[in-house]
C-alpha cells in the first residue's frame, strides 16, 4: 500500500512542468502525501479534464494514492500548437513530468494513458525503461489502422499536393490541421516492434471496452500476445470513454495499482 502521512490532507495543486521543448505542461496534482504517485496520460485531442483522467485521480485519492493528470504539449492549458501524430514527442513529455516528480524525491509507482495516451505510455516504457508499471487503457495496436476511415482513400496524395488536410468539425469550422510529416509520424510509429522492447519486469496491464466504437477490442489482444508480462482485462459493454463503466473501470485500474505497489514494497531491501 502507498505511504501515506497521517491523517493526510488532500490538496489539489496545478503544477506546469517544463518539457526538453521549452513548454509549460500544466497539470493537476492530487497530493495525498503518499511517496508514490501515478501519472495519467490523456488520449488525441482531449485534456487532464477529460472524465476518465478526473475519476481515475479521485478514484486513487480516496486510496491514498497521489496522481498528476496533465496536459500534452498544444492540449488543454499546456503551452504549444497541437500537432497530430507526434507520439514520441508525447513520450518526451512524459519524461519530463516523470523527471520533475523523481527529482522532488517522489517515487512514480505508474504510468497510465487512454487511447492515444495508452500507445504514448507503451512507447515510454519501450524507450525508458525506468517504471515497472504501466497501465494501456484502450490504445491502439495497429496505427495505420483508421485513417481512411476518418480521411478518406486519398488522403495522402492530398497531404503531398497540398502539405496538410484541415479536419473540420460537425458545424464546419476547422477543428485542426493534420500535415504530411505528423501523418508519417503516425504510419511509422510500429507499435508492435516498440512493444517488443518493453523490459520484461515492467507489469503491463491493458483494459479495453468490449464494445469499443473507435478502436476494436481484437486490439487488446495482439498487445496481450507480443508484451512479455502482461494482463488483460476485457470490460463487457464498455465502449471508448467508458461512459457507463466508470466505476468498473477505476475498480481495474485500483487493484493493479495496489497489488503492483504491494509487489514493490516486499521486494524493497
Amino acid at each position: 500500500m502507498a505511504q501515506v502521512a497521517q491523517n493526510p490532507v488532500v490538496q489539489h495543486l496545478k503544477v506546469a512542468v517544463p518539457n526538453k521543448y521549452g513548454e509549460k505542461l500544466v497539470g493537476l496534482l492530487h497530493e495525498t502525501g503518499s511517496v508514490e504517485i501515478v501519472i495519467l496520460c490523456h488520449g488525441f485531442r482531449s485534456s487532464k479534464e477529460e472524465t476518465t483522467m478526473v475519476n481515475l485521480a479521485f478514484a486513487l485519492e480516496k486510496e491514498g494514492i497521489s496522481s498528476f493528470r496533465f496536459d500534452f504539449a498544444g492540449n488543454g492549458e499546456s503551452e504549444g500548437t497541437f500537432q497530430y501524430g507526434h507520439f514520441g514527442k508525447e513520450a518526451d513529455d512524459i519524461r519530463s513530468v516523470i523527471e520533475h516528480f523523481s527529482g522532488a524525491n517522489r517515487v512514480i509507482s505508474g504510468i497510465l494513458g487512454h487511447s492515444k495516451g495508452g500507445d504514448v505510455v507503451l512507447l515510454y516504457a519501450s524507450r525508458y525503461h525506468d517504471i515497472c508499471t504501466v497501465v494501456n487503457v484502450s490504445g491502439r495496436y495497429d496505427l495505420k489502422a483508421g485513417i481512411v476511415e476518418r480521411f478518406g482513400e486519398d488522403v495522402m496524395h492530398r497531404l503531398k499536393e497540398s502539405g496538410y488536410v484541415e479536419v473540420k468539425d460537425k458545424n464546419g469550422s476547422i477543428s485542426y490541421r493534420v500535415t504530411e510529416e505528423s501523418m508519417i509520424d503516425r504510419l511509422s510509429t510500429d507499435m508492435h516492434a516498440k512493444c517488443l522492447q518493453i523490459d520484461k519486469e515492467c507489469r503491463v496491464l491493458t483494459i479495453h471496452g468490449s464494445a469499443d466504437e473507435i478502436i476494436p477490442v481484437e486490439d487488446a489482444s495482439k498487445f496481450a500476445k507480443i508484451i512479455p508480462n502482461h494482463k488483460l482485462r476485457i470490460v463487457e459493454g464498455a465502449d471508448h470513454c467508458y461512459n457507463c463503466h466508470q466505476a468498473e473501470l477505476a475498480s481495474i485500474v485500483l487493484e493493479f495499482i495496489k497489488e503492483c505497489l504491494e509487489q514493490d514494497k516486499a521486494a524493497a531491501p
